[in-house]
């Protein structure tokens, strides 16, 4: 497995919104909110995402599930806002390891969050606080999107 080359922290952005997750049953909420957070409107039963909308809240999913997996709770998901991206920013506590891709293991073993938030968003890199180690993940900011 390699490692994600460290970067600085993404550009200066608002904040729109966080959460704070403490266990994966915290997953199914943060995509509805996120959604709704996106677009002004709440998720219906079944009902599919917009192109970005939909990679953000992937992304998020994935990349908070590797910080309950392998990181030290709780949690931090913040969506953040430019005047042209959208950046995801999701922090955990472990500050003794360093974010791993796993390209080597089999398609079907998890552990698939980082590349997929390689290939699916504009930028990710990761650095560390004091206090918190934070991957982030930046997508373009649409006109059909309308954050609050």
């Amino acid at each position: 497995m390699g490692q994600l080359s460290s970067s600085p922290p993404p550009p200066q952005a608002v904040e729109l919104r966080r959460w704070t997750l403490s266990e994966a049953a915290d997953l199914r909420s943060l995509r509805a909110s996120l959604h709704e957070e996106l677009t002004g409107d709440v998720l219906g039963e079944g009902e599919a995402l917009a192109e970005v909308p939909e990679l953000v809240a992937l992304i998020a999913t994935e990349l908070a599930t590797n910080a309950l997996r392998h990181g030290i709770p709780p949690t931090i998901v913040r969506l953040l806002a430019t005047d042209d991206y959208l950046i995801l920013d999701v922090a955990d506590h472990d500050l003794g390891s360093l974010p791993q891709l796993a390209e080597a293991r089999p398609t079907g073993d998890g552990g698939r969050g980082l590349e997929l938030a390689r290939a699916l968003s504009l930028d990710v890199g990761w650095y560390a606080t004091s206090t918190t180690k934070n991957i982030w993940a930046s997508f373009p900011r649409s006109e059909h999107l309308t954050p609050t």
